[in-house]
């Protein structure tokens, strides 16, 4: 059996991993192969080339690197041509994706989308293509696989693959030092988001680092490239309180630094289902420019831009009020969030602060937060995400059913639990 993948971003290339993973394990002939990064590589996956260089955010960004796209796409078909897969798996990175989608299609090659785009959130418009160049759906989340079958679009609900590698993370108090607190700084996977973002941080940690004692600070970042970046961009936004030294920079250790942290504050992004698992009360921020604040007003279709917000509401889904003119003013968080959100033009610095603040000198109002947390965690937070993709796929390029297949691998993982606990 032949497995066509394909991976556009660093979180891509990690769910990807794992899903090659599950697949050489549990079928031990399958052939994997496709286009990410150097985590697919590491599990066995062929690949065509390394995409996760290009991941990119805005148009002109998109625009400047559309030759490259079309090359990389030009050479999946090779691919596709010279040997075909019985399967084409798809992770995130929509753009990119639908013309690879529509290239497996013309072909007769069955479409998967596993993590699929939030088009329930931004461009539910979208659906139409969904169904015209997809054949199935692998939702990491409920109320996305409810989404996507009240469309008329095939989907299987298989969890969220970062909780595949969470599974044994507390779900008690983080075991920070109570005399020395630690607050997280994450600011982001991209260097545009780390442009944007990291002063409201620090101007956050500073009102922070006034009213909690002993406090400390950490800036986890991706790699030491973006660790150079914050380093030299924290003595210009600092209001003075902090010293560069005073925040320690380290990189590709996120996961490790939240099992200690106490609270964090964070760029929007999939990063908020780690601290979910880590059950770190945190603070989301995504500043953006004045256009595309109004642009999103009027395309997005979700109440919430956090994951977690969105999965501990009843309903997620639904159009926002457009505006023609940004707020002047930080919007306060709306109440029913877990995790405060700020999704604004102006800096919310201050009121990120507030939050902090208030975990950290009353312990009740933190231990509200955990209490919310560990409720959604319950609902959702369940490892074998990649098991039951790797058995749907495996399905669904012989042609049988993905639910059923991944209905057996959810019996099996309920007869192994039985049989430990026995």
């Amino acid at each position: 059996m032949r497995v066509f993948l394909s991976a556009g971003e660093p979180s891509g290339d990690h769910h990807a991993a794992l899903l090659v993973r599950r697949l050489r394990a549990s079928s031990p002939d399958v052939e994997c192969v496709g286009l990410g990064g150097p985590q697919m590589a590491a599990e066995g996956c062929r690949l065509i080339a390394d995409m996760t260089q290009l991941a990119v955010m805005w148009f002109l960004r998109v625009i400047l690197s559309i030759h490259r796209f079309v090359d990389l796409a030009r050479r999946a078909e090779r691919s596709f041509l010279d040997h075909r897969p019985d399967v084409c798996v798809l992770v995130d990175f929509p753009g990119f994706h639908w013309w690879l989608a529509w290239r497996a299609k013309r072909h007769g090659i069955p479409v998967v989308f596993y993590c699929p785009p939030q088009i329930w959130a931004w461009a539910s418009w979208r659906r139409h293509k969904m169904r015209r160049l997809v054949d199935h759906v692998l939702s990491p989340l409920p109320f996305e696989h409810e989404w996507f079958r009240a469309q008329g679009i095939g989907s299987t609900l298989v969890g969220h693959p970062f909780f595949d590698e969470h599974a044994g993370m507390a779900s008690a108090l983080p075991s920070s030092d109570a005399t020395r607190p630690l607050v997280l700084l994450l600011p982001g996977s991209r260097s545009q988001e780390i442009s944007a973002n990291l002063p409201t941080l620090v101007r956050a940690a500073d009102r922070v680092a006034a009213s909690v004692p002993r406090v400390r600070f950490i800036a986890a970042v991706l790699h030491e490239r973006h660790g150079d970046a914050v380093r030299a961009m924290i003595p210009g936004v600092s209001r003075g309180g902090l010293r560069p030294a005073d925040i320690e920079i380290l990189a590709g250790q996120a996961r490790e630094l939240m099992e200690d942290a106490s609270a964090a504050m964070a760029v929007s992004g999939s990063v908020s289902l780690e601290l979910l698992s880590a059950r770190v009360p945190t603070v989301i921020v995504y500043r953006i420019s004045r256009l595309a604040f109004v642009v999103q007003s009027w395309f997005r279709h979700a109440r919430f831009i956090t994951l977690v917000n969105l999965m501990a509401v009843r309903e997620p889904i639904g159009a926002v009020s457009p505006v023609a003119v940004p707020p002047a003013t930080v919007a306060p968080a709306d109440p029913e969030a877990i995790y405060p959100e700020y999704l604004t033009v102006a800096d919310p610095a201050d009121q990120v602060a507030d939050h902090v603040i208030e975990w950290h000198c009353d312990a009740a109002a933190r231990q509200r937060v955990i209490a919310r947390l560990d409720e959604v965690a319950a609902r959702v937070a369940e490892p074998g995400s990649a098991a039951k993709a790797a058995a749907a796929v495996v399905a669904i390029a012989v042609g049988a059913d993905p639910g059923a297949a991944v209905l057996g691998v959810e019996r099996e993982s309920r007869r192994q639990a039985a049989a430990r606990a026995a």
